[in-house]
């Protein structure tokens, strides 16, 4: 019997994460761009407005309503750490800390998805996870070290990057279950409003902002909001519906890695062998994360012996 159909969802749920990983990599060039222009207030509010307005015209066309009520406590929770509080925070703790310092706190975020996800979700921790969770992180660091200039890095701006991997582990472990209840869309939409209602006290700044920066930011920042945001994160919902969290999380150690490529091909920024050698690094903890053990392969079906009192009793 064929098992191609079988086959099918995790198909699906891979291409689903591959197209987050790619458009989260695509995020750093743009950030590059607007963060210029905009502080990390407005620029977290204009991205999530941006976001929430193509989502919503999304749930219209789809005809989606509002998710069920034993979703929303899921959805409040990742809206306010993870769409609001994690971007406002990364944003500014970037500003004050140079990248490997950032690539060190941030990506303890991961592990705590992980950790998290086993103490609250019931997730597993299988050995391969872990193993490819540590050598990804690795990856990462080498990266963030080897890109690193000579900007030095302040107390405020560790506690907010670590304040931002938190409000990350959070945020997805708080949407797992909501994907329970609600569809990938519903949760992303309402999320990223939930971000966008908690990031109004910035209104003031981007509008002030927004009439004298550069079109080009302004358009990073929709960009922004379009595709690392909109659709980034709802291919992300689809599937962790179907994945652990901690999978989940170990898969976003290939950002790392395909920031350096694009970095490479958009920025004209050569990469040195310390930063490919951890660029592979990330790569390969995300492979032996997402490996699954060879299972063991089935002998021919060996039929009992029937009892004596058996043969007996089915006698003609």
């Amino acid at each position: 019997m064929s098992t191609a159909p079988s086959r099918r969802p995790d198909l699906l749920a891979a291409g689903a994460a591959s197209v987050t990983v790619v458009l989260w990599a695509s995020a750093f060039v743009s950030i590059r761009s607007a963060g210029e222009a905009y502080s990390p207030g407005a620029l977290a509010l204009g991205r999530l407005l941006s976001g929430a307005l193509t989502l919503g015209v999304l749930c219209l066309l789809r005809r989606e309503g509002l998710p069920p009520r034993p979703a929303w406590r899921g959805i409040a929770v990742s809206g306010l750490l993870w769409f609001g509080f994690y971007m406002v925070v990364l944003n500014w703790g970037e500003q004050r800390v140079d990248a490997g310092t950032a690539a060190l706190v941030v990506n303890v975020g991961p592990i705590l998805i992980a950790l998290l996800g086993a103490r609250l979700l019931g997730d597993a921790l299988p050995p391969r996870l872990l193993a490819g969770m540590a050598v990804s992180f690795a990856g990462a660091v080498t990266v963030g070290l080897s890109m690193s200039g000579e900007g030095g890095s302040s107390l405020f701006g560790v506690v907010l990057c670590l304040l931002a991997a938190v409000a990350y582990a959070g945020g997805v472990v708080a949407q797992k279950p909501a994907l329970g209840h609600a569809s990938a869309l519903q949760v992303t939409a309402f999320g990223c409003l939930v971000g966008a209602v908690l990031c109004l006290p910035f209104t003031g700044q981007l509008v002030s902002e927004a009439g004298r920066a550069p079109v080009s930011a302004t358009l990073n920042m929709v960009y922004l909001g379009v595709f690392p945001t909109a659709l980034a994160f709802t291919t992300w919902a689809y599937a962790l519906a179907r994945t652990t969290a901690g999978r989940m999380g170990a898969t976003t150690y290939a950002v790392p890695a395909l920031v350096v490529l694009m970095s490479w091909l958009f920025l004209g920024e050569v990469p040195g062998l310390l930063t490919l050698g951890g660029g592979a690094l990330c790569l390969a903890g995300v492979a032996v994360s997402r490996s699954r053990g060879r299972a063991a392969v089935p002998g021919p079906a060996r039929t009992p012996a029937p009892r004596r009192e058996d043969v007996r009793d089915h006698r003609p």
